[in-house]
């Protein structure tokens, strides 16, 4: 197996959408308990500051989307719904408000713990195939948001995968976001079975 190396800041410094991209193939890792849980990420969708509506930063500096406005490569983590938590990457340099969001990844390490985390789901498919899947399969919660990405808590490892042809799509679930709505901002990796079942309107 080729060495792995783990993603450095100067990654995640750059433009929200070349990062967006650029995330398909790469593997996150969560230490839990000892264990590696590890999955390739195959969804991915990026929020591009302050003028994009559907960001969280178009709200403004708030303790919520404080982390946003600091050190690119850091772990941005929300509950949505009042129960389901999403995991984002703080992206661009320091002070301007951005981040991706990882939607979905494909399980490669300790694969039976991630199951087991998300409650025994039949498919492996659906282990990690949605924002919320993926927090509850890798035992990421509140608990991490503003964790550095360069620790041996949480952290994204490039391990040379060519993650394949990669397609563009609105974002979800932003019908909100008016001139942003219908922007080709979510990435994702064509015909991978891991991606999230999407329909839109």
């Amino acid at each position: 197996m080729s060495r792995s190396h783990k993603l450095p800041q100067s990654f995640y410094s750059r433009p929200t959408l070349e990062v967006a991209s650029n995330l398909l193939g790469k593997v996150l890792l969560r230490r839990n308990e000892g264990r590696d849980l590890a999955g390739k990420i195959v969804e991915t969708e990026a929020y591009v500051g302050p003028h994009d509506l559907a960001c969280h930063a178009s709200k403004g500096h708030t303790p919520r989307t404080s982390v946003m406005f600091g050190p690119p490569g850091h772990a941005y983590v929300y509950m949505i719904y009042g129960f389901y938590f999403c995991l984002n990457v703080v992206t661009e340099p320091k002070g301007y408000p951005a981040a991706v969001l990882v939607r979905a990844v494909e399980p490669l390490e300790n694969v039976d713990l991630m199951r087991q985390l998300r409650n025994n789901p039949q498919r492996e498919t659906n282990i990690a195939s949605g924002p919320g899947k993926v927090c509850m399969a890798m035992s990421i919660d509140k608990r991490l948001n503003g964790e550095s990405l360069f620790g041996a808590t949480i952290w994204i490892e490039d391990r040379k995968i060519d993650p394949g042809p990669i397609r563009t799509s609105p974002r979800v679930g932003v019908d909100y976001a008016g001139e942003y709505r219908d922007k080709p901002w979510r990435f994702f990796v064509e015909g991978n079975p891991h991606v999230s079942r999407v329909r839109f309107k």
